[in-house]
């Protein structure tokens, strides 16, 4: 088995550090290491990228990579 954050990789794409539009949405995914595919894929609104992106890196740290895929995979849009 093997640890998730060795199998993926947390990329957030936001839409500026300081001021973000409240209307425009922003990516988050998690890519497969190996082959640099994208597994799993949000567009979130600002307020929900930060807490949505610390939930997947806490996730990422304490599970093996098959809960990890079964855990998010339900909530992805």
């Amino acid at each position: 088995m093997m640890r998730a954050n060795r199998a993926y990789e947390l990329i957030v794409h936001r839409q500026g550090r300081f001021f973000r539009p409240s209307d425009k949405l922003e990516q988050v995914e998690v890519v497969e290491i190996d082959t640099g595919e994208t597994i799993l894929f949000w567009d979130t609104r600002p307020r929900d990228t930060g807490k949505l992106a610390r939930a997947l890196r806490a996730d990422l740290a304490q599970l093996e990579a098959e809960e990890f895929i079964a855990r998010w995979r339900r909530y992805e849009t």
